[in-house]
């Protein structure tokens, strides 16, 4: 409980992934596939790579079309929203994910039996094009961005809200997690606008995040700054 394992194989032999050239700084990685198998990676500068958590091999490596580097990014499983997994019932042959990184949108789709990837570019709105090392969560059809300024976007509609309020501090290189058993969002850690680490805990419930307004309910705020 609580405690750190090494990721084996069946032989007990340490699994590494990742190539030499690859670069692992700021990656982003979410698991998906029929049976839960498949670990999606991005990472810098415009790669995409599925691994095996079966068969601890890599099964393909794809070029994402993009000319902007992709680094401290937002990628999600499209599969986590609730409607999306009732498609995903009647085919599970697709993994659908999004990807966000400043003025990047893409929509990407991975066909499990022909190992193709499809991908469409959306579209991002010209402040969240400015945001970078921030941290999302994803909720059923909505992604939540937090940095200072917190914004929506709604995967339904395709469309981006920037909330009224601001959070109380900027942050950056924070996390943002979904507590589902009491639908709290908290927000913790980072570095503030000075650079300076930051040891911050902050929850929020899901039903206030609307575009009218955004309540934050403080579960504790601790600021340390390490010079």
């Amino acid at each position: 409980y609580n405690q750190w394992n090494p990721f084996t194989d069946n032989h007990n032999n340490p699994i590494i992934i990742g190539r030499d050239r690859d670069k692992y700084l700021g990656v982003r990685a979410v698991i998906g596939g029929s049976n839960n198998h498949l670990l999606f990676i991005t990472y810098y500068f415009n790669n995409i790579s599925v691994f095996g958590l079966n068969t601890f091999r890599f099964i393909k490596h794809d070029t994402l079309p993009t000319k902007i580097g992709i680094i401290f990014h937002c990628f999600v499983s499209n599969s986590e929203n609730v409607q999306e997994q009732e498609m995903m019932k009647t085919n599970k042959q697709n993994d659908k994910m999004l990807l966000f990184c400043k003025s990047i949108g893409l929509s990407i789709k991975y066909n499990e039996e022909n190992n193709i990837f499809q991908f469409h570019q959306l579209s991002v709105s010209d402040n969240v094009a400015l945001l970078h090392k921030f941290a999302y969560v994803c909720i059923n059809d909505a992604i939540f961005f937090t940095s200072k300024s917190v914004r929506k976007y709604s995967i339904r509609e395709n469309k981006w809200i920037t909330f009224q309020n601001n959070l109380p501090i900027q942050l950056c290189h924070c996390v943002a997690v979904l507590n589902e058993e009491d639908n709290d969002i908290h927000i913790i850690g980072g570095r503030d606008d000075e650079k300076s680490i930051v040891s911050t805990h902050m929850k929020t419930k899901v039903r206030v995040w609307n575009p009218s307004h955004l309540v934050m309910i403080y579960l504790f705020i601790a600021l340390i700054k390490h010079k």
